[in-house]
């Protein structure tokens, strides 16, 4: 039975590189994906693009391309990835642009375009999930749309010979089920299969977590070399069954039960995942170790895709203004308390216009709030201030963090490392698109 190599080289943005090398060196793959977008992370990618038209792609595009792209193409490894992010056609010509100076023209890099519906939502009575109310209510705040398009683009771009994919807002799984999908010749209606690639999808997505990081807790699940942890292989069968595992000697581990939470993270309903590709169900599988670091997974099947796609927003939500100060020794808790105590009577005083505000000790109450965090009990040698605030305009914001900088000359004794920032606040907010009305196109490049 014919096998695929398809191996996760991040799980998100500002992921580690060593192990993507690893893989590429080591792993023997057909494809080499790298997952690197989040709701958050397209949102900042168009606001972005928005200062800078050329702009809007991943910062460590470059630096990934350039770590893997000569043991890739040695070994005939395929590289898709989202790493296009709000701007992919200008990241596919930078890829093409970066091959030619690496030594390799003629290299097929795609880009795949048609996630950003701003203009289908904007204005539109589309209903956003967590308010009631229609898109158009967003006004001037919404800044960006984009629909988790799927896997058909994908196998569209593998099939004219692209050596290289790069997408925008794909959903996470479709970028392995694209190229299973390519390799295996499956129909885009062959909803079992394609719920056996999502299952893949969605164990290597992460690349790190499914081989012990963000599994590991000492003293009741132990993982060895998380500082050179490997990321994760799946060697795909035909029939969609998958082994998961790791390049020999790398660090971390690949148990059942590495791979059992990965396929509960953020998972709704295991019978009914939506995706672009299908709405796939994880409820029949099974995890069987096979092996030192080899597990199969098997089991999954589908229905039907959704007909609508799930729209990620952002919207323009003012700012957050932030000061931090430390105490330490004798009573720092108590000097922590009252500093905390002055600058909230400071921002009343003065004026300070705030839509919310918080008022914390790290290492206190800055979690779970003071009702938990005062049942431990102990009084702490060291206590961290923290303020922070919204504000509708980023000259406001500025206005917190000078007021937690002037404790160090009129607040209690001893306060050092104060910090201040400004940041914008991007908000995320959902919809749902008829898929009709996102139209993903791919474009082909050459280097």
């Amino acid at each position: 039975m014919k096998t695929v190599r398809i191996g996760a080289g991040a799980g998100y943005s500002g992921d580690r590189i060593e192990p993507a090398v690893e893989l590429a060196e080591k792993g023997a793959l057909d494809y080499l994906v790298f997952e690197c977008l989040a709701e958050r992370t397209i949102a900042l990618a168009q606001q972005a693009r928005r200062t800078n038209p050329d702009a809007g792609f991943d910062p460590l595009l470059g630096e990934r391309l350039k770590a893997v792209l000569v043991p890739c193409r040695r070994a005939g490894t395929r590289i898709v990835t989202n790493m296009g992010a709000a701007n992919p056609l200008r990241a596919a010509q930078y890829a093409a642009g970066l091959a030619r100076q690496l030594g390799f023209p003629g290299l097929k890099v795609a880009a795949v375009t048609g996630d950003d519906v701003l203009a289908a939502i904007a204005g539109s009575d589309c209903r956003v999930e967590e308010s009631g109310a229609p898109a158009s209510a967003l006004g001037a705040s919404l800044i960006s749309a984009n629909a988790y398009i799927g896997a058909a683009p994908i196998a569209e771009a593998l099939a004219a010979g692209a050596d290289i994919v790069i997408t925008g807002r794909a959903a996470d799984p479709s970028l392995f089920v694209g190229p299973l999908v390519h390799a295996f010749g499956w129909s885009f209606d062959d909803w079992h299969r394609l719920g056996q690639a999502t299952l893949t999808g969605h164990l290597l997505e992460c690349a790190g977590q499914v081989t012990g990081g963000y599994f590991a807790d000492p003293g009741f699940k132990d993982v060895a070399g998380l500082a050179r942890l490997g990321f994760p292989i799946g060697e795909v069968s035909e029939d969609g069954s998958v082994v998961i595992t790791k390049v020999a000697g790398s660090g971390g581990e690949v148990t059942p039960a590495t791979c059992k939470e990965q396929i509960l993270y953020e998972l709704h309903d295991p019978a009914r995942y939506l995706t672009p590709d299908v709405t796939a169900d994880f409820s029949q599988v099974r995890v069987t170790q096979i092996g030192p670091d080899r597990v199969r997974v098997e089991g999954a099947s589908g229905q039907e895709r959704p007909d609508r796609l799930k729209v990620s927003l952002g919207v323009a939500e003012g700012f957050t203004g932030e000061g931090q100060i430390s105490y330490a020794g004798p009573g720092a808790r108590a000097r922590g308390e009252l500093a905390l105590a002055i600058v909230r009577e400071r921002l009343a005083l003065t004026g300070v216009a705030t839509s919310e505000l918080r008022f914390e000790l790290i290492g206190i109450d800055s979690l779970h709030g003071a009702a938990l965090s005062t049942k431990c009990g102990q009084e702490p040698y060291e206590v961290r201030v923290r303020v922070a605030g919204r504000t509708t305009s980023r000259a406001e914001a500025a206005r917190i963090g000078r007021e937690v900088e002037t404790l160090y000359t009129n607040g209690p004794a001893g306060g050092g490392g104060v910090t201040a920032s400004v940041r914008e606040v991007l908000g995320m907010l959902s919809t749902y698109l008829p898929r009709e009305q996102a139209a993903p196109t791919v474009h082909m490049l050459e280097s």
